[in-house]
Formats: C-alpha cells, structure tokens, sequence
C-alpha cells in the first residue's frame, strides 16, 4: 500500500501528498471528500469493500501563507534526477555551490547542484565555465506546484487536472 493520494484545499487548490491509509481515514472521519478513485485498486476490510482514494479534497480551507518547496538536501537530489549535472553520474553524490562560497556564492536552489564527489573534486573552487565542466542544466527554484508533478515520485493519472491549472510562471 505505498501509492500516494493528493490532497486538495477546499478551492481545489493541490495541498500535500499523503498515504492512502491517511486519506481513507479523513474521508472516513467525514474531513474530507472522494474526488477520484482507483479503478483498479480497492480497499477491502472483513465484510466491506472500499474505493482506494487517488484525491480527496478537505471539507474546510487550510490557510498556507507559504507554499513553496524547502530548500533540502534530498529535494535538490529529487530536482536534479539523483544524478551529477556535470557527468550524469548517480553514485557517491554531493552537493556542489556553482558559484563556491568562497568566492560569494550563496546556498540557494539557483547556487546548488548534484554532483558526483569525483566532478565535485575537480571542479573545485572554480566556477564550472572556469573549470571547463558545462552543466547540463540550469539550477533552479522549483514551484510547489512543479514539485508534485514532477519530483514526488509516480504521479497518478488522475491528478493531472489539478496539477497542470493554477501554476503561476516566474
């Protein structure tokens, strides 16, 4: 039972991921409602047979001031494919500033990059033009939005409508 459900606001709005026992138990509770099921899937107890959520959306708003995504470790690995932006590498990876704190560089989504340790030794305290390492690609500040459709992991079907509308573009 490892699936993922998608939590909507009371506006439809994506709010969070959860597990599907959590998301049966919220509608179960009457805290939120069925949006989409699984039709393939279902959740059986002794005597019932249930619809296995894919999204719920919550009864009342939850009021987020800020939606966006943390600046971690892991959620920089989950950016950058869990492989080195230099060589493509996916062992022994780290953590690289592109601009090296000891020449200014800040430690942000647009400054920090996968790297395998081997790339990350040679390129130093050089930027990666200097070091003649080209990227292949661009760090950047995932939206929330972006997060959950692209780097949470397997993204259902179903919950492409909510995940595509209500992007802002930076």
């Amino acid at each position: 039972m490892g699936r993922k459900v998608l939590i909507l606001n009371q506006d439809y709005s994506a709010l969070s991921i959860c597990s599907v026992p959590k998301a049966f138990l919220l509608v179960y509770l009457n805290k939120a409602e069925l949006v989409a099921e699984s039709s393939s899937y279902f959740l059986r107890t002794v005597s019932d047979t249930f619809p296995m959520p894919t999204v719920i959306r919550l009864h009342r708003y939850i009021n987020l001031p800020y939606k966006g995504v943390m600046m971690t470790r892991q959620n920089i690995f989950k950016r950058d494919s869990h492989r080195c932006v230099y060589c493509g590498a996916q062992e022994d990876l780290t953590l690289d500033h592109v601009m090296p704190k000891s020449r200014g560089g800040r430690t942000s989504w647009d400054n920090l990059v996968t790297a395998c340790k081997r790339c990350n030794t040679r390129k130093g305290d050089y930027t990666p033009d200097e070091a003649s390492m080209p990227m292949k690609h661009r760090p950047f500040k995932p939206s929330f939005i972006m997060f959950l459709r692209e780097f949470s992991g397997s993204t259902e079907e179903s919950w492409k409508p909510f995940l595509m509308k209500r992007e802002k573009v930076h």
